[in-house]
């Protein structure tokens, strides 16, 4: 079992027996107890366990969803706008809580709810209790006491339409995942976590509510269920299309720049850097936390406004609890962020979807790989927290690598949209028509400094694309890539998967070295087998720190940062970017870290967690559709 798909490839799939409390029925009755209600389906309370509380209309459409707490230790509610709400209380008392909402379009309405949280402590705890479409991929996880064995877990759904779950196993059966039913109106299905230890068995419910959805046009941009989204400034003069045009499940064809401009259309001026606030009307999020965040990103962490000129070529930012992996998409004009990037809170990361990445498994059948990560002084740039560990997380811990995301995604945006054309096309022309007319930057690149190795680039297409490999790609040793890539011309192996992914990686490795000192390690090593991989196994064939100070790499790295983003000197800055370090052959991946010649020491002795295993995919190019 190989250890970058460990999770996938040891996926358990179960259809699951309901117990005799949930019986089989397909949706709740209507007679029920907690209709048109606040509904709480466990009739006790620990602190550590999850709460659930559901505004539970079936029958009625409820708009303008206000959830706040009136009594009781502070409750971090963040999913206010929801007809759910999921927390974990960790003191006993009384708490009270207040939705307001219209339904049917009637005037406004308020419930309250009142729960007790006894002062015994629960060893169990599944969270999070949310709102979903028909369709939408769902995660939960369970969390327990840190003396009880994590693979005595057990799940059972309680409550609702069968679902078939998928469980993860490298630590227990900690998470569960599956596709929300379709139902013909709001419906809750509902789980149990049990483990039983020393004769005592503890449980958890946690409750998902599941709400009607239409089925998805053919011709969708968004062919699979994306989640409930809304803008972030509620008095956005876009808000009215803002999140029909760039994440919707109805959007059938590309609006128009009447509809949604660009960002650079609010500064008229190709040398003016729009403000905080201008670009915040143009986000869109799941859950408000997500928005709070990257504008706090935008006040404190882009000193050269860099981020923000070059979100001029941008119509809008998405930022939602199911994107994964990020992406920068033409057809609408959008950048997509996984809220994984974002968050600071133990609560906030609850939100997020953890599904795993449906490119975990491609490149399988290679005998190599070509791990990369981000160094600063010798150390990880970003520490990595599994999501086992239920902890906040400081801003700096995962800036570095929010950062060199923003720069490479936004890369492609000033590929499609260079600052030349910025004002160029009729506000009737639909965003994708004027992102294909563009004279594209990254074709000029491969024209006038092509990458030589079609080798590399068929590879790229089996590790990053999925294809199958052949018998011949099968049989490439770590040596023979070494002969392919080292002579070439590009930064990374990902820079062979498109013309476009190229001219971004150069950017990106240029910006995060000259601007925060954080250096790019690209390696090529064999593909460990078995069970129990760790880091330590991959060892190093080939291997530089700072690719991109080879001579012959410069005049592509410049033709790149000069166009992407003219205000940033780009000739002063590669006149100082120092010649690669080379790695130590023969030694792992890890050992490899402290190359450089400087302040050098382990990550470890920082407190910073190392990566459990080399990165190998991270960025995504989403297909452009055909009409």
């Amino acid at each position: 079992m190989k250890f970058k798909n460990h999770l996938l490839s040891s996926i358990l799939i179960a259809v699951l027996t309901l117990s005799a409390c949930g019986g089989s029925k397909t949706e709740p009755d209507d007679t029920s107890s907690g209709l048109d209600s606040i509904l709480q389906l466990e009739s006790s309370l620990l602190t550590n366990q999850g709460v659930d509380l559901i505004l539970y209309f079936p029958n009625d459409v409820l708009t303008n969803i206000q959830w706040s707490q009136t009594s009781g230790s502070t409750i971090d509610l963040l999913a206010v706008n929801s007809k759910v709400v999921g927390f974990t209380p960790t003191s006993s008392g009384d708490y009270s809580f207040k939705a307001t909402f219209n339904k049917n379009g009637g005037a406004s309405q308020t419930l309250t709810k009142s729960i007790t949280v006894t002062n015994n402590a629960s060893l169990i705890t599944a969270r999070l209790a949310h709102e979903v479409l028909s369709g939408n991929k769902v995660s939960l996880r369970a969390q327990l006491d840190t003396n009880i064995d994590s693979s005595l877990i057990q799940w059972q759904q309680v409550d609702g339409p069968t679902v078939s779950l998928t469980e993860s196993d490298p630590n227990g059966h900690l998470a569960i995942f599956f596709d929300a039913p379709q139902v013909s109106k709001d419906t809750y299905i509902s789980f149990e976590a049990s483990v039983t230890d020393q004769g005592t068995k503890h449980t958890d419910t946690v409750t998902v509510l599941v709400e009607p959805a239409n089925t998805i046009n053919a011709s969708a941009y968004f062919d699979t269920r994306v989640a409930k989204v809304f803008p972030y400034n509620e008095n956005s003069p876009y808000k009215d299309n803002l999140t029909n045009c760039v994440y919707s499940n109805t959007l059938t064809s590309s609006c128009t720049l009447s509809k949604l401009p660009l960002i650079a259309e609010e500064v008229q001026n190709s040398s003016n850097t729009p403000s905080v606030d201008t670009i915040m009307d143009r986000v869109v999020v799941s859950h408000q936390w997500m928005g709070d965040r990257f504008k706090e990103f935008l006040i404190n962490n882009d000193p050269n406004n860099d981020i923000k000129n070059l979100l001029r070529a941008t119509t809008a930012i998405v930022i939602s609890y199911d994107v994964r992996p990020s992406f920068y998409w033409a057809a609408t004009g959008a950048i997509y962020l996984d809220a994984d990037n974002f968050w600071l809170t133990a609560q906030e990361r609850d939100t997020i979807n953890e599904a795993p990445d449906f490119r975990a498994d491609f490149g399988n059948d290679l005998k190599f790989v070509m791990p990369w990560r981000y160094v600063k002084e010798n150390q990880y740039a970003s520490s990595y927290i599994p999501a086992t560990v239920r902890t906040n997380r400081a801003a700096i811990i995962g800036l570095y690598k929010l950062t060199s995301l923003m720069y490479h995604e936004l890369a492609h945006a000033n590929d499609f949209f260079p600052s030349t054309e910025w004002y160029i096309h009729s506000s009737q022309t639909r965003i994708l028509d004027a992102a294909l007319s563009s004279d594209f930057e990254s074709d000029q690149l491969s024209i006038s400094l092509p990458l030589q190795s079609q080798t590399m680039r068929n590879l790229a297409q089996v590790s990053f694309a999925g294809e199958s490999a052949n018998s011949t790609q099968k049989a490439y040793l770590p040596a023979d890539i070494e002969g392919f890539f080292s002579p070439d011309i590009a930064n990374d192996f990902y820079a062979y998967s498109s013309l476009r992914e190229d001219y971004a990686m150069l950017f990106e490795e240029l910006m995060m070295q000259k601007r925060f000192d954080v250096f790019r390690d690209v390696a090529i090593t064999n593909q460990p087998t078995g069970d129990n991989i760790s880091a330590t196994d991959y060892i190093v064939t080939w291997g530089q720190r700072g690719r991109i100070g080879e001579e012959s790499l410069k005049p592509r790295v410049l033709f790149s940062a000069s166009r992407v983003l003219p205000e940033f000197d780009s000739v002063a800055a590669l006149n100082t970017v120092p010649e690669p370090i080379a790695m130590t052959v023969g030694d792992d991946w890890i050992e490899n870290l402290t190359i450089s010649p400087a302040n050098a020491q382990r990550s470890e002795k920082k407190g910073l967690k190392l990566e459990p295993q080399p990165i190998f995919n991270r960025y995504y190019q989403k297909a452009l559709p055909k009409h």
